[in-house]
């Protein structure tokens, strides 16, 4: 078996396709989650917080002398990548809830049995007697 053909069966079976499709899928919902956060919570919670930015926040290790730039520990962007990372989080939470809120009032009706089965119900139910 040569290595293209191998390659060919590989590439065609149903895993590899599904998870294909799966990751641009991913890729395009997370650039609506992000659209999300950044233009429509991120305002509001930026305007209750002040705007506080935390990424200016550093540690000095060595300032600079001469033409070599200071040695600095730049802990204020993890504090916020990490503020960012938690209201992302929260906002995923949200959405993810609601959605499954209007899936489980979807799923709430069950749907009526066929009649097939109604029918051999009351054969079986007959046959009891």
């Amino acid at each position: 078996m040569s290595v293209l053909q191998e390659f060919k069966e590989f590439a065609i079976k149903g895993n590899v396709v599904d998870m294909a499709v799966g990751v641009i899928i991913g890729a395009a919902f997370g650039k609506i989650v992000t659209s999300l956060v950044t233009d429509v919570v991120m305002p509001p919670i930026g305007v209750l917080i002040g705007g506080v930015d935390f990424s200016g926040l550093v540690l000095t290790l060595k300032p600079s002398s001469g033409p070599s730039s200071a040695v600095v520990i730049s802990y204020g962007k993890f504090v916020q990548t990490f503020v960012d990372f938690a209201i992302l989080a929260a906002v995923i939470f949200l959405v993810v809830k609601g959605i499954n809120t209007l899936k489980k009032k979807a799923e709430a009706a069950p749907a009526a049995p066929p009649a097939q089965e109604v029918l051999l119900r009351e054969i079986r139910d007959l046959l009891k007697k």
